[in-house]
């Protein structure tokens, strides 16, 4: 029989599980959302991202390319809020995929998710690594290159990988530890940006903003692309869907808060950042460091730089918090291994998923070189959001009773511009970032083939309806055929 790979997931099965056994505990409020949202932001977009993108893009015009992703990342979110308030459940995109277009349509976003958060992982802590790296130089402490770089350069990026696996070892003890952590980290973050922006527009030369666009209009585009990176936290936030409290308020507080928040952070970031020094000189992986060291600033550049470690930290923490939620509500649905969705006996954290995580991350950081990994971040989140839209205007159409307690306003306006603006991001990426993606999407497609369409439980469930009703019409059939020969043998007596 030929499998239907189209089929779709009831959104009554779904919220079933938060009955279910299996289901992960609700422990997030709507501060600690926001926070949890913030944690996943801000950090790489000033702290990794700015000064490459100003060198080689955007020049000043940074400041534009942070609005132009923001628009994309704004109209995203207002569909990413009416999902989560209308289906809490664990899986972010590709559950709300699995819900409107149907069960090959959720794995591909679910493999995209994968690899979205994989890398994203592995690009943080890498440059993480790079701020350490430079705090422990500036104490007059030097670690061997071939301890601390990639192939090619040296060995392998120990930092990175230690750092992937520390933070492995707090997700395990489970969502609410890992929140407590996560909220240290993102206060001493937001302050060490803010420390920034006041000493930072003490320093500002208005020179250094001419000219505000050197590369042009397509510059600032291309840059816009490449900075999306910096946004894609916000996603992170409705992969806790099933571990927050009335998340029908919580999810769209949480989701838009953070960020609104972070944007006007970045914003400033990047205003302040292209005033202080000429963007010729951002090319570096640890450009607000470099700005106030360029301004004789020493203190503020040593505070500046413990202060990303706690930054980057945060946004690593998010990373492999939402990966390993992608990969336990696929192994819920059967689409990957059982043991995916074990959940610790005592701390309720999906196991072996995040073992599974931290070990393919802490491989990818360690081995692979930091301008090889950002692009194919940016392109799989920016699919994923577009799919995300599409998956709203479905079920505006085929379910427009269902119960929404946040509504996207002007649909299909508002979903259309988050496609519009997605797909042009898209393009302003290389061609060798496409073929890369388009490659992993094969591999993806193999991947469901060989396992995930034989064993869904969706499928196995409609095989199983099929049968039943098989062997219950054979029943049927069999008695009313008795109770005919019956009414014929009376009748002849």
């Amino acid at each position: 029989m030929k499998k239907h790979i189209f089929r779709k997931k009831p959104i009554s099965d779904l919220l079933s599980k938060e009955e279910d056994q299996n289901s992960l505990k609700r422990t997030i409020g709507p501060l600690n959302l926001i926070i949890l949202g913030l944690g996943c932001i801000l950090g790489a977009g000033i702290f990794i991202v700015t000064g490459v993108v100003s060198a080689q893009y955007s020049g000043p015009g940074l400041v534009l390319s942070f609005v132009v992703s923001a628009v994309a990342c704004i109209f995203t979110a207002l569909c990413y809020a009416e999902f989560a308030s209308m289906i809490p459940i664990s899986g972010s995109v590709y559950t709300y995929t699995y819900v409107a277009m149907g069960e090959i349509w959720a794995w591909m976003i679910g493999w995209v998710l994968m690899y979205e958060y994989l890398i994203s992982a592995s690009a943080v802590a890498v440059g993480w690594s790079a701020y350490i790296m430079e705090l422990a130089n500036s104490a007059g402490i030097h670690f061997p290159q071939i301890l601390t770089l990639p192939p090619g350069m040296g060995l392998i990026n120990l930092p990175a990988v230690l750092i992937i696996l520390l933070l492995t070892g707090i997700l395990i003890r489970g969502v609410k530890e890992s929140t407590r952590f996560n909220a240290i980290i993102v206060t001493v973050n937001v302050a060490i940006i803010i420390l920034f922006i006041l000493v930072g527009l003490n320093h500002i030369n208005p020179v250094n903003y001419h000219p505000f666009a050197p590369y042009g209009w397509s510059g600032i585009l291309q840059g816009a692309a490449i900075v999306f990176f910096a946004y894609i936290g916000f996603d992170a936030v409705s992969t806790a869907a099933e571990e927050t409290k009335n998340p029908q308020r919580t999810m769209p507080i949480g989701i838009i808060g953070s960020l609104v928040i972070s944007s006007i952070l970045y914003i400033a970031v990047a205003a302040v950042l292209n005033g202080m020094v000429p963007y010729t000189s951002l090319n570096t992986s640890s450009p607000v460091t470099f700005a106030l060291n360029s301004a004789h600033v020493y203190w503020a550049a040593s505070i500046v730089s413990f202060g990303a470690i706690f930054g980057l930290t945060s946004v690593l923490l998010t990373s492999l918090f939402g990966q390993t939620r992608i990969f336990f509500s696929m192994s819920r649905d059967g689409l990957l291994p059982s043991s995916f969705s074990k959940l610790h006996p005592e701390h309720k954290s999906p196991v072996v998923s995040i073992l599974i995580v931290g070990i393919i991350a802490s491989l990818i950081a360690g081995f692979l070189p930091l301008n090889t990994i950002i692009e194919l971040v940016n392109i799989g989140t920016l699919s994923a959001f577009i799919f995300l839209a599409i998956s709203i205007i479905i079920l505006r159409i085929r379910e427009p009773d269902l119960p929404r307690k946040f509504k996207c306003p002007l649909v299909p306006v508002i979903p259309v511009l988050s496609i519009v603006f997605c797909g042009f991001l898209i393009t302003q990426l290389s061609h060798t970032t496409l073929e890369r993606f388009s490659i992993s999407l094969i591999i993806g497609l193999a991947v469901y083939v060989a396992y995930g369409m034989k064993n869904s439980k969706l499928q196995n469930q409609l095989y199983e309806n099929i049968e039943n009703t098989f062997s219950i019409n054979l029943k049927i059939k069999s008695q009313v055929k008795a109770l005919l020969k019956n009414i014929r043998g009376s009748k002849r007596y």
